[in-house]
């Protein structure tokens, strides 16, 4: 195994960096090794923010990831990155220090998308939700039992917030301009199937509608006033409408980066404005954008914690030397806890033209959905049919056949084959 000298620098201290800094140790690094982070806190878990953190159940200052004390590492922690300079191999941060790399992991991955209009989103009781900090504040303001909440957006950030809030017994509508919640990532045939669930239990769902503008009496939020002219009276707005890529640092460092993430080649090297990999700089994470081989090699940065785990083990053993035997291929997986509702998915459903409930019946609020392209299953999700998706998540790595051939226990007589809805 391979290990070259100089000094590792990791940029970005979440759940990417700290699997990649690990795993360069692993792999016999031995040299100084610095992270760097925005935040003033050491690498957390996030999943638990929207789920168990929301709810009480555990403090915003328990989600430290195990493996933080025992690492060898500099942390730098509380001052972002501003600027990259390639040939001098420095990265400069807020606080006006420039420090050193001969070899770099970009991890800075995303933050939340704001609401548009600054001065509505800094209200009080507007809440976006990413961080630690953002969880512990939604966390107090929904302890003090608000009239109503507000979920502006129904991705699955949105949609667990929903259902959160009525496992508090709070009212909450949800307002999603699509036609159906989660509409975007799993079309709106197995969104309106997930959307039926919710309304069952008490969220009230806006579909099809857009909030235009917030309205606030001495500073504190009162009213969502929407595109088609109704309103909703609110004392707490979360905004859910997605994440952005952490790329703006990289402005002028030649690198191929833009809001949708930076490129790498199929190894993980960063790429520059030339496509010519850069053999000194790695990324990994969701601000990463890379060439997928189970998708022919259309590039894509994934917001998935078990994705961050894998890529980031991957980038630190090639900084430290240990050549990757393939190109990063590792399956696409995802889970979503939404209220007493676990939603897995293996695989990518962008570009389905096809799905099949192929286990269960959305009627009953467990199923599993697999979808297909160009005859070839992509993806798989299931909705409180867990045991079920490893089996599908074979079908997908292995591209077999879609819709899937033979018989199954509990798979519906006549798989019906759906449009998936996307939008």
């Amino acid at each position: 195994m391979a290990q070259e000298p100089g000094r590792v620098l990791i940029v970005g201290a979440g759940l990417a960096a700290l699997r990649g800094a690990e795993a360069l140790r692993a792999a016999g690094f031995s040299g100084p090794l610095t992270i760097v982070g925005d935040e003033p806190h050491p690498p957390y878990d996030r999943p638990p923010l929207s789920k168990h953190v929301l709810t009480g159940a555990i403090p915003a200052d328990a989600t430290t990831l195990p493996g933080v004390g025992g690492l060898a590492a500099d942390w730098q922690l509380g001052s972002a990155a501003l600027r990259l300079d390639r040939q001098a191999r420095m990265v400069g941060l807020a606080d006006g220090r420039t420090l050193p790399y001969d070899r770099l992991l970009i991890a800075t991955g995303t933050r939340a998308r704001p609401w548009p209009n600054p001065h509505e989103g800094r209200l009080a009781g507007v809440f976006t939700l990413r961080g630690r900090d953002d969880a512990a504040a939604l966390r107090q303001a929904l302890a003090a039992g608000p009239k109503h909440v507000l979920v502006i957006g129904g991705g699955f950030i949105g949609c667990e917030v929903a259902s959160l809030c009525r496992q508090l017994g709070l009212p909450v509508t949800l307002v999603e301009p699509g036609p159906t919640p989660l509409a975007r990532v799993l079309g709106r045939t197995v969104g309106a199937f997930i959307g039926a669930i919710h309304e069952g239990h008490g969220v009230a769902l806006r579909c099809g509608s857009e909030v235009e503008w917030l309205e606030a009496e001495d500073g504190r939020l009162t009213r969502a006033h929407l595109v088609d002219g109704s309103s909703l009276a609110t004392d707490v707005a979360v905004v859910a409408l997605g994440a952005v890529r952490n790329t703006e640092w990289l402005d002028g460092a030649g690198l191929s980066a833009d809001p949708g993430g930076v490129d790498c080649d199929a190894r993980g090297h960063v790429l520059d404005t030339e496509g010519r990999p850069d053999p000194h700089i790695a990324a990994a994470g969701d601000v990463a954008r890379f060439p997928h081989p189970l998708y022919d090699g259309r590039r894509v940065a994934l917001e998935h914690w078990s994705h961050a785990v894998a890529q980031g083990i991957h980038a630190g053993r090639m900084l430290a030397g240990a050549e990757p035997e393939s190109p990063y291929d590792a399956l696409p997986t995802f889970w979503s806890t939404q209220g007493d509702l676990v939603v897995k998915s293996a695989g990518l459903t962008e570009g389905a033209d096809a799905v099949a409930i192929t286990q269960g019946d959305p009627a009953a609020g467990r199923f599993v959905a697999l979808y297909g392209r160009a005859g070839r299953c992509i993806a798989a999700v299931s909705v409180d049919s867990a045991r079920w998706l490893p089996a599908h998540a074979e079908l997908v790595a292995a591209r077999a056949p879609f819709p899937p051939r033979g018989a199954a226990t509990d798979r519906p007589n006549g798989v019906a084959i759906f449009e998936p809805g996307f939008a």
